[in-house]
């Protein structure tokens, strides 16, 4: 009898203490209602512009037509996927995005370490200021505007080009070039980009405690023995996060607002990233639709495979992963 009035006991405690819960939300919802209507817009923006369009993928498994719509369109299964694979354009567009992003964590990742680093080490305040907004300024110039800027700079009749020319050197078109095009990308975007991703870091360093820098002067520690051994293990976790996302995006090559206002058809072997692939397929080509949302699919899985495994690996070394 006991056994059985504490197996009818268990129910009724679980249900009372959902009701519990479930009076709790509301009760919270309707004490603080104003923050969760300020929150509303922001909620049925991702609803409507990120969740929504999810239900396209099923685009992937199916074969586009017009006349029939998206539900109505015909299931061909995994063909789409099939035929990206035996795409020799897909393939190159596949190893110039990974290139580009090898690239850019090689390359432009360790930069806005370095400089928040350097910069947290002026001791002028104005000097500070003045270096974070010229380093930070590139970034709120748009890519259209930077490639028109750029064009006018390398093109082969380009400013630069001129003056080469005039001085008896040979002409550098790396816009042009499959050979200089990939460096000229990651170059350009450092240039534009590593005083804004700084930003992070530069905030990191106000939760070092000061202490630490003065207990380390008194042992008799300079300015790179501070930074080495202060300084970097204390924006370390902000590091390890950043490079998790760096490593998710990994599918995102370069970005594609600067390729696609900077490449041409004679670096199209060495340029065509992913997102361009697809942006030229969908609406220059006209390919179908199905085929395109398979590309972006197939990003979309390697994308979350990426971040997942660095985010482990990233746990495992005791550092506190995204999730």
């Amino acid at each position: 009898m006991d056994i059985d009035s504490k197996s009818l006991k268990k129910p009724k405690e679980r249900e009372v203490v959902k009701i519990k819960k479930e009076s709790s939300i509301i009760r919270s919802i309707k004490n603080n209602w104003i923050l969760y209507l300020m929150i509303l817009p922001g909620i049925l923006w991702y609803i409507i512009f990120c969740y929504a369009p999810m239900g396209g993928t099923i685009l992937a498994f199916k074969s586009y037509r017009y006349d029939m719509g998206i539900l109505k369109s015909p299931w061909v299964g995994l063909e789409n996927f099939r035929n990206m694979f035996r795409d020799r354009a897909f393939i190159q567009a596949f190893k110039n995005t990974i290139i580009f992003s090898l690239g850019k964590l090689l390359f432009h990742f360790p930069v806005p370490i370095i400089v928040a680093i350097l910069l947290n080490e002026i001791k002028n305040i104005r000097l500070k200021k003045i270096f974070q907004t010229i380093f930070t300024f590139p970034h709120f110039i748009s890519w259209v505007v930077l490639a028109s800027i750029f064009t006018n700079l390398f093109s082969s009749n380009g400013l630069i080009n001129q003056v080469l020319i005039n001085n008896g050197f040979k002409i550098f078109s790396p816009l042009i070039t499959p050979d200089g095009f990939r460096g000229f990308i990651w170059i350009s975007n450092i240039w534009k980009e590593f005083g804004w991703d700084s930003i992070i870091y530069m905030a990191a360093f106000t939760s070092i405690d000061p202490g630490l820098y003065e207990a380390a002067e008194i042992d008799g520690a300079g300015r790179l023995g501070k930074m080495i051994y202060i300084t970097l293990p204390g924006i370390k976790h902000i590091i390890a996060i950043m490079l998790i996302l760096e490593v998710g995006n990994i599918m995102g090559g370069a970005s594609f607002n600067q390729i696609f206002n900077l490449y041409s058809p004679p670096v199209y072997g060495v340029a065509d990233i992913i997102d361009t692939f697809v942006q030229r397929y969908t609406f220059e080509m006209g390919v179908n639709f199905g085929y395109t949302t398979a590309v972006g699919l197939f990003k979309s899985i390697i994308g979350v495979i990426m971040i997942t495994l660095a985010n482990r690996l990233i746990v495992k070394t005791g550092e506190q992963g995204l999730f």
